[in-house]
């Protein structure tokens, strides 16, 4: 059995509420009806989105789901922006220290920061603001346009329209001024017959006629069983009616056909009129002109390449045929750029060199200056440079020119010392003197370095003695000197194969004399020598 959803703060309520829908259905008690006063059926559940086909019910409700009733309190109401509501004379406690106002504080305060606040100065007290709070539905807070006064977009349109305005009528007085000069013009060169001034009169009035009169223009309308094919798509009318059609221009029979299938016109229908006054020439014009040209082009060389055994098809393979013709274009251009290269360095090229002068290329000039014998001007003066906004001939440390007025061995420098330090002190002509002097020592050097390279030093022969020793050409011994020096040795090498007999207290001399030294020769032990076993 289906109830109404009622809550119940207790089972005896549950009780009652059970009984009096007992009694309802029993016709004892009067039956429930809803807010629109219409009798609710208990058989129906509340909550169901549609009643079952079998209860035969008016109509279903899902009011307990919705908040369908709006809520009076909600309201549709927006800010009153920029309203006023109280101005004070004097400074208030709690309002904002920089602009007085009572509904802000001093850290939201939008006004300018003054240089003394109004809570020091009780001047300039600002207005205080209209604060309103709003209680806005589910709608009213999620509305883009809550609050928007279309009456504003008036000004919007008022601007552009004003802006169309002041163009068109800019462009008709440009326009009008244009017809009245040529109208002056004419009149001062010849007199002008009264048909000519008739058309000038009818072109200042089509001038005048508004642009929006142009009927037809840019009008864009729907293409329906055309010679373009199809019956679907737009096609935009660009020929305003005021020019004449193709078909019109030369009515004689005998003249270009036209063919009102295609609507084409190959030939020019005015052969004899002059080319500058023309504004249509045929359709032929097109198929010598523009990327018509190229696709010919491309054409060509197909058909070239295919003679000269290329496996190229235009129709096949249109992409490979474009490709093909792109890179022969571009080898092309390499080879006439490098033919012209060559004939240029072989004769020189006149067109790239330097003009003259234009006193020179015209031999004379109007600005006469005289001189002296030393070449000063005596009488006129000559052409003065213009300056530049950049400070000129400033220089640093003391230099006379500038960094880059000198080069030399692949380096720059300064034109008054000729140094190739950047930002260095100039020694002036002494410095020049210093460096050709080091220059010239340097290759002096260099040129003895390379004669003594080329000729070596002859060494004198040295005496070898007979076991190798130097000796003196001019040396002479004596013979009782050397005796006893050989006795010496004989005692010395006595003593070094016997240790016993070595004395204790051993006296060295460090001179040696020349019979000393002659006799430890003598009596050196030469390993060499054959016969070095008899000598002892």
């Amino acid at each position: 059995m289906a109830t109404s959803s009622v809550s119940f703060k207790s089972r005896e309520d549950h009780r009652k509420q059970l009984e009096l829908e007992e009694a309802r259905k029993a016709g004892l008690a009067p039956a429930e009806v809803d807010e629109d006063g219409k009798e609710i059926n208990p058989h129906i559940p509340q909550y169901m989105s549609s009643a079952p086909w079998y209860l035969n019910a008016e109509r279903p409700s899902l009011k307990h789901q919705r908040k369908w009733k709006s809520d009076p309190n909600y309201t549709k109401s927006w800010y009153d922006r920029g309203a006023k509501i109280f101005q004070a004379d004097r400074y208030r406690k709690g309002a904002c220290e920089n602009c007085g106002a009572m509904t802000h504080d001093t850290k939201c305060c939008m006004e300018r920061p003054r240089k003394v606040g109004a809570k020091w100065t009780n001047k300039h007290i600002a207005p205080d603001e209209k604060i309103e709070t709003f209680e806005l539905d589910y709608d009213g807070k999620r509305d883009r346009w809550n609050g928007y006064d279309p009456s504003t977009y008036a000004r919007v349109i008022e601007k552009y329209e004003a802006r169309d305005e002041a163009r068109r009528k800019f462009l008709k007085e440009e326009q009008l001024k244009k017809l009245e000069a040529k109208n002056n013009n004419k009149d001062d060169e010849s007199e002008v017959s009264e048909e000519e001034d008739d058309e000038d009169e009818l072109r200042v009035d089509e001038a005048k006629v508004d642009e929006s009169k142009q009927m037809d223009f840019a009008k864009v309308e729907k293409r329906v069983r055309t010679t373009g094919g199809g019956s679907t798509g737009t096609v935009r009318n660009l020929r305003i009616r005021e020019d004449t059609a193709k078909y019109l221009l030369n009515l004689d029979v005998d003249s270009a056909y036209y063919d009102p299938k295609t609507r084409s016109m190959r030939e020019d229908p005015l052969p004899d009129m002059d080319p500058n006054e023309k504004f249509y020439v045929g359709d032929n014009q097109y198929r010598s002109s523009g990327q018509a040209l190229d696709f010919k082009q491309l054409n060509i060389h197909a058909w070239e390449a295919f003679e000269k055994g290329q496996d190229i098809h235009m129709q096949a393979a249109p992409s490979q045929a474009e490709l093909l013709f792109k890179n022969y274009k571009i080898i092309k251009d390499k080879l006439k750029s490098r033919v012209k290269e060559t004939i240029m360095e072989k004769y020189g090229n006149a067109a790239s060199e330097e003009t003259l002068p234009r006193e020179l290329l015209l031999g004379q000039s109007e600005r006469e200056v005289e001189y002296d014998r030393a070449g000063r001007v005596i009488k006129g003066q000559e052409a003065t440079l213009p300056k530049s906004k950049y400070e000129e001939d400033v220089h640093i440390n003391n230099h006379t020119g500038v960094w880059g007025s000198w080069w030399k061995d692949y380096q720059w420098g300064y034109r008054c010392c000729r140094q190739t330090i950047r930002n260095s002190y100039c020694t002036g002509s002494a410095g020049i003197e210093a460096a050709e002097a080091a220059t010239d020592l340097m290759k002096a050097n260099m040129a003895r370095k390379e004669i003594a390279d080329d000729n070596p030093i002859q060494r004198e022969e040295k005496n070898l003695a007979t076991w190798g020793t130097e000796v003196p050409a001019d040396l002479v011994l004596d013979k009782k000197l050397l005796a006893e020096a050989l006795k010496k040795e004989d005692q010395r090498k006595k003593e070094e194969k016997d240790e016993r007999k070595r004395k204790y207290n051993v006296k060295w001399n460090d001179e040696v004399t020349a019979e000393e030294m002659e006799a430890y020769r003598m009596k050196k032990s030469h390993h060499e020598d054959p016969m070095k076993d008899f000598l002892q």
